[in-house]
Order: C-alpha cells, then sequence, then structure tokens
C-alpha cells in the first residue's frame, strides 16, 4: 500500500516505487537547476515533474527542459514532443534508468537525454531517438564539453572536478550580464 509521501511514476501501466533521494543525488539536481534556470532562456525548466510518454506512463525526470508555453504546462503534463532536453541523475537507480526509462524516452519523442552516471563520474549522452532507442550515444567525462543542439544557449563543460562529483563546478555560456 502506498503512504501519502510514497513517491512513485507510472512505467508501462505499473506504479514504480522510486528510490529515495540521496544527499549527492539531491545536491547535483539542485546545481543543475541552477545552472539551467540561469542559463537556459529557451525553454521552461522542471524539477522532479512528470512528463507523460505515452497513454501508459508518467515519468519523473530529474529535470527537464520544455519549449516555452504560455500555460506552463498547468492544463497538461508536457510530453515527449515538448522536451528539448531532460536530464536523469543515477546512482542506485543506473541499471532502471539506462535499461528501461531511456528506451521509454525514445519511444515518447524526447530528443536528447543526459544520464549523469555519479558512480562512473561520467554523463552520458543519447541522441536522435527511434523506435528502437536512441541512435546516437556518447560518454563525456572530465574536461569534456557537454552542449545541445536544441539549446544553442547551453554549452558547459561537463565538469571540472578535484574529488568526483562533490566538488562538480558546472559552466554555462550565459548572456554578457549573466554571471555563474
Amino acid at each position: 500500500m502506498l503512504g501519502e509521501d510514497s513517491r512513485v511514476e507510472l512505467f508501462k501501466g505499473e506504479l514504480i516505487d522510486l528510490a529515495p533521494i540521496g544527499s549527492m543525488h539531491a545536491g547535483i539536481v539542485a546545481q543543475l537547476n541552477r545552472v539551467l534556470s540561469r542559463g537556459v532562456a529557451e525553454g521552461i525548466v522542471q524539477v522532479q515533474n512528470p512528463v507523460s510518454i505515452g497513454d501508459e506512463s508518467e515519468l519523473q525526470p530529474d529535470l527537464c527542459v520544455l519549449r516555452q508555453r504560455k500555460d506552463f504546462y498547468k492544463h497538461a503534463l508536457p510530453t515527449g514532443q515538448d522536451v528539448l532536453l531532460l536530464i536523469e541523475v543515477s546512482d542506485t537507480t543506473l541499471a532502471y534508468d539506462r535499461d528501461h526509462k531511456v528506451p521509454l524516452y525514445a519511444q515518447g519523442g524526447v530528443p536528447e537525454v543526459w544520464l549523469v552516471n555519479i558512480p562512473e563520474t561520467v554523463v552520458e549522452v543519447f541522441a536522435s531517438p527511434t523506435p528502437q532507442g536512441y541512435s546516437q550515444i556518447s560518454v563525456k567525462g572530465p574536461g569534456d564539453v557537454l552542449s545541445s543542439d536544441r539549446l544553442p544557449g547551453l554549452r558547459r563543460s561537463a565538469y571540472h572536478y578535484s574529488s568526483g562529483w562533490c566538488q562538480a563546478r558546472l559552466r554555462l555560456r550565459c548572456p554578457p550580464n549573466h554571471e555563474e
């Protein structure tokens, strides 16, 4: 039985109990939210809100940059076609996110997914969705540059760190009067 504070998502018609969010995960999501909110003028940044994928799935990615919409998605949940960039931060759920959620995002038409792989300190980038999955997959590590064709204002080094994710410093190329 689900409690009032249960964290669940609808995956292919089944309610899936979500893992508790740890401090590392929460901190990375907060950091990415700050960077995206400051540097992305092309869309709406949402944190851990549902995205409708088909008729039987409402997933809760960690972050999404959505197409601008006047109602800010108050009257209908965003769908895969509304997403410009989707980010999952993964530690204990890495296999589930990579093997189940990422392929479903591709089937739903999400154009680009960044899977922040905490255990390996890399970002897995999935682009060009097809019904079978993503046709372009790359892995970005320390010093690599992440960018998104759908978000031309977003270009940041994957991370510059001295002791893993704890010291992550994300950089954006922001408008001239914007400081990181």
